[in-house]
């Protein structure tokens, strides 16, 4: 069993800044695609950003400049640097992988449980 666990959410003024982790753990053969969405209370949910492996990148165009995602390959981990924080970042952000379990097996779309971020004075 293969499980993505998010953190480094929480409470933050607005202009400030949080970093997110997603770390993939169980039995993993390979990650292709590691990603970040978010989902703010009434809305749908909506791409933040994306990374291959090979660490291109796709953002969200509202959110280009201020929000920045990373992978380490080593450790399974996406990573989401957001700054310039605004009360329209509230939400809750979901890490989102696909994994395989075992060489030549399919990728699995795997999401995690969700943290919270929320931009407030």
């Amino acid at each position: 069993q293969v499980q993505l666990v998010e953190s480094g959410g929480g409470l933050v003024q607005p202009g400030g800044s949080l970093r997110l982790s997603c770390a993939a753990s169980g039995r993993i053969a390979g990650i292709n695609d590691m990603g970040w969405y978010r989902q703010a209370p009434g809305k749908e949910r909506e791409l933040v950003a994306r990374i291959t492996v090979d660490g291109r990148t796709t953002y969200a165009d509202s959110l280009k400049g201020r929000f920045t995602i990373s992978r380490d390959n080593s450790k399974n981990t996406v990573y989401l640097q957001m700054s310039s924080l605004k009360p329209e970042d509230t939400a809750v952000y979901y890490c989102r992988s696909d994994v395989r379990r075992y060489f030549g097996g399919p990728y699995l779309d795997l999401w995690g449980q969700g943290t919270l971020v929320n931009v407030s004075s």
